[in-house]
């Protein structure tokens, strides 16, 4: 699977090993910046992997802010996004199954890496149940034809 991911300075410093976690699993990973801790806006970044996403050129987003809040909601604004803040495996495969999220947004100041590689883990590996769920994603989608 192709992954996009990004961070801001508040997530940089788990960004490469997240990224090398991701690799270790074999998948392909595009990193969307920054180069370096500077400040930088985290909207910036989210509408990276999000056009990344939506685009095509990545199968799934991860990003990576202080909270993952504010990237979370700059990704969901981008039609074909289904974006969240994930603090638990058990909530990463939710957002899979359920939701068939494609952008995972993960607290670099308040959650360990360790977890946070599980919870990727965990995102990349749960596949979408479909059935019933399907028809809920599709109303999750609507505003993005309107």
């Amino acid at each position: 699977m192709r992954i996009a991911v990004a961070s801001d300075h508040a997530g940089f410093i788990q960004k490469q090993p997240v990224i090398d976690f991701i690799e270790s699993l074999g998948h392909e990973v595009t990193d969307l910046g920054p180069a370096n801790d500077d400040r930088v806006d985290y909207a910036d970044f989210a509408d990276k992997v999000a056009d990344a996403v939506v685009n095509g050129d990545a199968d799934r987003g991860v990003l990576i802010c202080g909270t993952g809040i504010g990237m979370a909601m700059t990704a969901d604004k981008h039609p074909g996004i289904r974006a969240a803040v994930v603090q638990t495996p058990q909530f990463a495969e939710l957002m899979r199954a359920h939701n068939d999220g494609n952008v995972i947004c993960l607290s670099g100041r308040f959650v360990p890496y360790a977890l946070n590689c599980e919870i990727v883990r965990t995102f990349l590996e749960t596949p979408f149940d479909g059935g019933r769920h399907a028809q809920r994603v599709e109303k999750i989608m609507r505003a993005d034809s309107l």
